[in-house]
């Protein structure tokens, strides 16, 4: 890499706080917050509002939209194609 155009790269704790979850990884993300990790370091936090613990394709409360019946509806909504194009 090049020295001097690229953000400092280190430790950084992400926070969901809907689903009270946080993970530490590396990032060049950065935050005046700072928290307390598990190891005793503190480290900076980034809140973020949504992740894999709260998401609903995560966590399977995704609901599965019924495609066949938003056709159907359309079709009698407006009628079907004549000449089958």
């Amino acid at each position: 890499m090049k020295p001097g155009i690229h953000p400092p790269y280190g430790p950084v704790v992400f926070r969901d706080r809907a689903a009270g979850f946080a993970f530490l990884t590396r990032s060049t993300a950065t935050s005046d917050k700072t928290v307390e990790w598990e190891d005793g370091t503190t480290y900076p936090v980034v809140d973020v509002e949504i992740s894999s613990a709260s998401h609903p394709f995560y966590t399977g409360t995704a609901r599965v939209m019924d495609t066949a019946g938003r056709v159907e509806r359309f079709e009698r909504r407006y009628g079907r194609r004549e000449g089958g194009r």
